[in-house]
């Protein structure tokens, strides 16, 4: 079976397990918007980590069923709160929870999908319930700094490249890290495997975000899901932006920052002169990379690991296909 396969098949576990335990119920008008978001699909790659990693350690995948529902919820409502705060009208190709309800309904609607996430573990015994819930409050608050460090960043022109790095380890990347470490948690590995496994996926969520960054300036919008120059309408100041001040002439520079402090009417002029300044700068190869150099950190952690050698290159595969995505 090839890994594209497996992954396939881990995903339809998962969305069965996922149409099982999310059952509508009253009031219609709380939980169906938690339908919806869980419903348009996505990569589902947290909980396909998760299901992973309890495998490669010699778990079962269905063991570990609840604990990537909790992480997938966890995510969607992180989702729902940032399109809110972004004022998204497109998540994965479709509108957006506030757009096609309300407002009201997106804020109350994700705290309900904050709350199920927790619940989602309450089938764990003690000890299992213990470290899976202290990882996940953890990981939890983090990803709430990484939004707040993201919103700050929106209002200072002084955002350095390692702040900017520790902010996506937090927004994005700590979800990754921890779906992997819950699966090893749930397999029994030993704490030192568990903890392999977070750095490996830690690594891989900055490369995955690197990606993103770069996709939604360059990507395809048939495939990407996103509005792509969503980030550089809202004047995200992104690894690519940085990269390019870092880089660019001082006139390249100057238009740059010009451009970031405007909201103009033709969003697409603006975008289209942004991309131009990225390319000329040399910040797109910049990008791809420190993209390839948090892939092979990811990748030399495996060799600590203590797994069978097929285990190990199922991850690699893994994170290699990661990187090769369009969407």
């Amino acid at each position: 079976m090839s890994d594209i396969d497996i992954i396939s098949q881990y995903r339809e576990q998962f969305v069965t397990h996922l149409k099982a335990r999310t059952q509508m119920t009253e009031p219609r008008n709380l939980y169906e918007p938690v339908h919806y978001i869980l419903g348009l699909g996505g990569k589902r790659l947290r909980p396909i980590l998760t299901l992973m990693t309890a495998e490669v350690f010699g778990g079962k995948a269905k063991d570990a069923m609840d604990a990537a529902l909790a992480i997938e919820m966890f995510h969607n409502f992180s989702l729902v709160h940032d399109d809110i705060m972004d004022d998204a009208p497109l998540r994965r190709g479709k509108t957006t929870v506030h757009e096609k309800w309300d407002l009201n309904t997106g804020i109350l609607s994700g705290d309900a999908m904050l709350i199920l996430a927790y619940q989602f573990f309450e089938g764990y015994p003690p000890e299992t319930f213990k470290k899976l819930t202290t990882l996940f409050s953890n990981t939890a608050i983090e990803v709430c700094e990484g939004q707040q460090y993201d919103v700050d960043f929106e209002t200072r022109d002084d955002v350095t490249i390692p702040e900017y790095l520790k902010m996506i380890e937090y927004k994005t990347s700590v979800l990754v890290a921890a779906a992997m470490q819950m699966g090893a948690i749930i397999a029994h590995a030993s704490e030192k495997d568990a903890e392999a496994m977070y750095e490996f996926g830690r690594n891989l969520g900055i490369a995955f975000q690197l990606q993103d960054d770069y996709l939604d300036a360059f990507g395809d919008p048939k495939t990407f899901g996103k509005q792509v120059g969503g980030d550089i309408m809202e004047n995200k100041k992104t690894f690519l932006y940085l990269k390019s001040l870092e880089k660019s002439t001082k006139e390249d520079q100057e238009s740059l920052m010009h451009l970031y402090s405007i909201k103009p009417k033709d969003a697409a002029a603006k975008v289209e002169a942004v991309k131009s300044i990225f390319k000329d700068s040399g910040a797109v190869e910049a990008t791809q990379t420190e993209i390839e150099a948090y892939t092979q950190k990811a990748f030399e952690v495996l060799e600590q690991l203590t797994i069978p050698e097929t285990n190990k290159e199922l991850l690699r595969k893994f994170g290699e296909n990661l990187m090769k995505r369009t969407v």
